[in-house]
This record gives C-alpha cells, structure tokens and sequence, in this order.
C-alpha cells in the first residue's frame, strides 16, 4: 500500500512566499528586517493595563 504525502512548504509569516533557509521563517532578508523593526518599533503589542513603575520587576 503506497500513501502519498503532500510535502507542506513553510510560508514567510508576512508576505506569504516559500520560507528560505538562511533566513528562516523568512522568505528575504527585507521581510526578516520588516519583522524585527516591527518589534524594535512596539508594533506587536499585547493589550492590556500598563505596567506599574512602582512595582519591583522579578529578578
């Protein structure tokens, strides 16, 4: 009994295109650095009450 296995092609998170080894999960270098500006610039946020400057962090 032969089952044939459709192999899944990992896709760039934000464009959509076949992810690329050297820059994994990306598909380019632009997308990669798209992403990480995204971080450095508070674009993924997570809604929620601010954090308290009072509060001592865990350490």
């Amino acid at each position: 009994m032969c089952m044939s296995a459709k192999v899944k092609t990992a896709k760039c998170p934000l464009c959509g295109k076949p992810e690329v080894a050297e820059h994994k999960p990306f598909c380019s270098k632009g997308c990669k650095d798209r992403d990480l500006l995204q971080w450095l610039g508070e674009g993924y946020r997570m809604k929620g009450p601010p954090a308290d400057p009072d509060f001592p962090e865990e350490v």
